[in-house]
């Protein structure tokens, strides 16, 4: 999940329908085609909160017209600021970063970019007209009693946004194999169109009862091709493997426990609440000077709020930066207990792994089971 765009970004509109192939025929597609795609792009984003979600209760006729949802498609959202373009199969919405999503540096938190992701995917199915359960899978795939999970994740942040600016985010789909689906996002800058944020996933399909990923049947590829679009946010020539870790790693917190603000409408742990247990083991001198630049995650079970959580990290030795050295501090030679007496000078100058391997895994007895694995990558801050 979790490297170089494959398209150029920069422009408007315009200058996106140069650069991209639509799939089927677009303004031929009956509304059955599109109502059953949409609702398994629903399926595919409720599932983004977390891993592998049980279904959400039904939503009732009352509920539905108090919650305002559209009972078929729009093309604009004047509230969100937001637009379905390119042929009617890309989502594109307009935001300001506000006060509290921002940390000490008045720039953008990781969380907050993972919320915008999760929450721009929520709004294009909403936009469809077909947000209904939550659950939401195409007529092709009701028949087969399939719904889709998430399998994997990539975020890869070049720059963070900063308190007040207004941004862009554009969210499609897309295949990915021959059972498989992708959904892309690009966050840039409303006015320079300068690139933030690039982050793709990968979507499978899963038997609902017996929990076991299904091949894509034929009728659901005929409902859900129309809407692909052949671009990548990032393009990954091969995917990296995350290797398993165990509890001898360096750095281990055990005894995690959800709580009730980290569950979301599905009764499961949000995702963002994984990101924030991982990076909670990395110790709080390197988060001082380095700011994340990707990551990627690899999902392999839901976590309930009954659930323990442990989570584990170890960093890359070999992935010292040649930067992070302390013979780039120029002028006279400093003694050691005046660097290891100012907390934040020694983290400054110490020799710093930039990429660290992560895994949170439930805890019950001696039994561990997965639930997601993570890899970062950390920059220098300036």
């Amino acid at each position: 999940m979790l490297v170089r765009c494959s398209s150029s970004e920069r422009g408007g509109q315009q200058r996106s329908n140069a650069a991209v192939r639509v799939n089927g025929a677009a303004h031929r597609a009956t509304l059955q085609v599109g109502a059953a795609l949409e609702t398994s792009i629903n399926e595919t984003l409720a599932e983004l909160s977390a891993p592998l979600l049980a279904p959400a209760p039904a939503t009732d006729g009352r509920e539905r017209s108090r919650q305002n949802i559209p009972t078929e498609k729009q093309a604009e959202d004047p509230f969100r600021q937001a637009q379905i373009v390119e042929g009617g199969v890309r989502y594109q919405q307009t935001v300001v970063v506000r006060s509290y999503e921002v940390g000490p540096d008045r720039t953008a938190t990781l969380e907050t970019i993972l919320n915008l992701l999760q929450e721009t995917a929520l709004n294009h199915v909403w936009m469809s007209g077909l947000l209904g359960d939550g659950f939401g899978a195409t007529h092709g795939m009701i028949k087969s009693n399939l719904i889709w999970v998430v399998s994997r994740m990539h975020v890869q942040v070049d720059h963070y946004p900063l308190w007040g600016d207004v941004l862009e985010i554009d969210t499609w789909v897309g295949s990915s194999g021959k059972n498989g689906m992708r959904r892309d996002w690009l966050i840039r800058g409303r006015g320079s169109g300068n690139i933030y944020v690039r982050a793709t996933s990968t979507w499978v399909m899963m038997n609902k009862n017996t929990r076991r990923l299904s091949k894509m049947p034929e009728e659901v590829r005929g409902e859900i091709s129309p809407w692909f679009i052949d671009r990548h946010a990032i393009r990954e020539e091969a995917t990296e493997k995350i290797i398993k870790l165990d509890s001898n790693a360096k750095h281990v917190d055990s005894d995690l426990k959800p709580k009730r603000s980290d569950l979301d409408m599905n009764q499961h742990v949000n995702n963002v609440k994984y990101v924030r247990w991982m990076l909670e083991t990395i110790p709080d001198q390197f988060l001082q000077h380095h700011q994340l630049s990707s990551i990627i995650l690899e999902y392999r079970k839901e976590c309930g709020s009954s659930d323990v959580v442990q989570s584990i990290c170890q960093p890359d030795e070999d992935s010292v930066s040649p930067s992070e050295n302390v013979s780039m501090v120029r002028g006279p030679s400093l003694l050691p207990e005046v660097i290891n007496g100012h907390h934040s000078l020694a983290g400054a100058l110490q020799q710093w792994p930039t990429k660290y391997t992560h895994l949170l895994q439930l805890k019950a007895g001696d039994v561990h089971e997965e639930i997601v694995r993570g890899r970062t990558t950390w920059k220098k801050k300036l």
